[in-house]
């Protein structure tokens, strides 16, 4: 019990201290898009996503190069994105002004390029067991840098269509902003970020041996509620000072850095990776629904209200009760 509770709360302060680093970091990301004089879309789909989605690809890569643990990785990745999609916007509405508008440009750009970036990523651990199969080893299959080029690319061209829309609706740099010391203070959170992702990717181990279940199931909890903190930072700081197309555009840019960058790059380092399709494809299936409720929501006259908000809050309960009764042993939705 003694050793559980210490786990907890390694938790608890190393999501702290991502909190801190991602404080850093997202004000320098905000300054680094004043100073280059970037649309606000375009600022909350990459350049905020981005720097707010960095303890993600961090927990990907610590899990993979340290801790031998890639699905541990995939696990707060998804965890993650669930995250983001329910909980995030929910909170937004509740502390904000009881309501959020969203528009056509974020549903049918932003939210479908996303509900892609979840198909091609199932597709590409589909391909992993068709095509690399590990034999006498069931369902299971090996996921190659080729293969994990498959989602870089189309990240490419989720990048190309927003350089489009900055070309379209440019605005002015501000020369004030010192970019050489913004940079370096970007910098400073990402390492801050690194320490405490890799108290988080510990604690989410030393859980899982604790219970005796897989590791991946506590990184769906523990490191992704922990990684996305810079999410939530940035999300409900620009709701709260009413820029929705900001902090929409952030959880949906963030979750399409995360699948489609975050995962492949823990390939790409260590050169291939198992993965077990009983374990990917229900935690892919429960991200599937969240994205279809989101998507519902938001486009249910473009509006998210206070009601629809604990809806999303509520269903990320159901996430976290079906995730807490699979590590106790009383689902196995998950073989273990």
């Amino acid at each position: 019990m003694l050793e559980i509770v210490w786990f907890l709360v390694l938790a608890v302060v190393a999501t702290g201290i991502v909190w801190k680093g991602s404080v850093w970091l997202e004000d320098a990301a905000d300054r680094i898009a004043v100073g280059y004089g970037v649309p606000p879309v375009v600022q909350g789909a990459v350049i905020a996503a981005v720097g707010s989605s960095m303890p993600e690809l961090v927990s990907v890569l610590l899990a993979t190069l340290v801790h031998g643990e890639f699905e541990l990785g995939v696990g707060a990745i998804v965890g993650s994105a669930v995250f983001n999609l329910l909980v995030i916007p929910g909170l937004a509405v509740l502390v904000g002004a009881g309501e959020m508008e969203t528009s056509r440009k974020l549903v049918y750009k932003e939210a479908l390029f996303y509900m892609l970036a979840v198909a091609v990523l199932l597709l590409t651990f589909s391909l992993a067991v068709i095509y690399y199969p590990l034999e006498g080893a069931g369902l299971q299959g090996e996921v190659t840098r080729w293969l994990a080029l498959f989602p870089l690319a189309l990240y490419g061209l989720y990048v190309f269509t927003q350089y489009l829309d900055a070309t379209e609706d440019e605005l002015e740099a501000d020369p004030s902003v010192n970019l050489l010391r913004t940079w370096l203070w970007f910098g400073a959170g990402l390492f801050v970020i690194v320490v405490g992702v890799e108290g988080l990717v510990r604690a989410a181990i030393g859980l899982g041996d604790a219970f005796g279940t897989p590791a991946f199931l506590w990184g769906m909890i523990v490191v992704a509620a922990g990684s996305s903190v810079p999410d939530v930072f940035v999300s409900v700081a620009a709701a709260r000072a009413g820029r929705p197309s900001v902090s929409l555009a952030n959880v949906l840019g963030s979750n399409v850095f995360d699948l489609l960058v975050a995962v492949p790059a823990g390939v790409l380092v260590a050169g291939s990776l198992a993965i077990t399709f009983a374990h990917i494809v229900p935690m892919m299936a429960f991200l599937v629904l969240a994205t279809v409720v989101f998507f519902a929501i938001a486009r249910t006259d473009m509006l998210l209200s206070e009601r629809e908000a604990w809806l999303l809050l509520g269903s990320y309960g159901v996430f976290v009760v079906w995730l807490v009764l699979e590590s106790v042993g009383v689902l196995n939705v998950v073989p273990t």
